[in-house]
């Protein structure tokens, strides 16, 4: 069952450090360019994955065509993708090893849901982290070195 709780999704989002972002956009007026920026505002290490722009940096990050391509350990994969693609991404999370998946406002896909909590992963689903991080009263997390 997907996280709904106000405590269970702050400590997703405090336990988090690592934030893929698929379908991370260059263009200032998308949604996932103003999140994704939110997000590094907010002190995550926020990597950016759309095939459209590879090679490419969004936000002083170089941006990866596919999941399988990141090296570093991710928390969560942030998907900006409509419903009918999530199940895809959802599958390729699996595979990388993340530790969490966050589908996006308005994309919902229940089979793909519970794959992810199948194989261990937490799951969110219809909601926008940089909406909840402040609705939350979450602080900015330190950085690491």
């Amino acid at each position: 069952m997907p996280l709904t709780s106000d405590d269970d999704i702050a400590d997703l989002l405090r336990s988090a450090r690592t934030i893929a972002l698929v379908g991370a956009s260059d263009r200032p007026d998308r949604p996932s360019y103003r999140v994704m920026a939110a997000l590094q505002h907010h002190g995550y290490r926020v990597i950016p994955v759309n095939p459209q722009i590879t090679g490419e940096h969004v936000h002083g990050e170089f941006v990866f065509r596919e999941l399988a391509q990141l090296g570093d350990p991710i928390d969560i994969v942030d998907i900006f993708r409509n419903s009918a693609a999530a199940g895809a991404v959802v599958d390729e999370a699996i595979a990388i090893g993340a530790k969490a998946v966050w589908m996006q406002l308005g994309v919902i896909d229940q089979k793909a849901a519970a794959r992810a909590e199948a194989a261990g992963l937490k799951v969110v689903m219809d909601r926008c982290p940089a909406m909840d991080i402040p609705r939350l009263g979450l602080s900015p997390i330190a950085a690491t070195s």
